[in-house]
């Protein structure tokens, strides 16, 4: 089945899922988080076919999530300005699934990489930094 495109929709949540909206896309940034920039490393640890791998990073590419670079004979992929805006995403989504999935022995935790403990849970702040809860929060449709 093809995936509908959602890129011209009045939704910013359909228009964002448009470009991230695959599970590989959000595993590929994750790693690339962790510092891996090599097709054959992100094979290694995603465990994904290479075809669907690298249909995944020319879209990425293409999205301008990643860019890339040639190192020798090697082709390096790092992660745009657009791809590392992506890091609450990933850290509230990861927040959540610690909160509401269950953990595997030796699971990733995420880190303050200064002080090597757990960051604190995201929140959602109004402009003057007042905490919202979902009630706090008025979506507002088009006319």
């Amino acid at each position: 089945m093809k995936r509908k495109c959602l890129e011209g929709d009045c939704c910013p949540v359909a228009r964002a899922l448009d470009v991230v909206g695959d599970w590989w896309t959000l595993l590929i940034i994750r790693d690339a988080y962790a510092g891996v920039t090599r097709f054959g490393d992100f094979q290694k640890h995603l465990g994904v076919a290479k075809n669907i791998l690298a249909t995944r990073l020319k879209d990425m590419v293409e999205q301008g999530l990643l860019h890339t670079s040639e190192i020798g004979a090697r082709r390096e992929y790092q992660l745009t300005e657009k791809g590392r805006a992506l890091m609450p995403v990933l850290v509230t989504l990861a927040q959540w699934g610690e909160a509401f999935t269950e953990p595997a022995a030796g699971s990733t935790r995420l880190l303050d990489a200064q002080a090597l403990k757990p960051l604190r849970k995201v929140e959602v702040l109004s402009e003057d930094g007042r905490v919202l809860g979902l009630e706090d929060i008025f979506t507002q449709l088009p006319a």
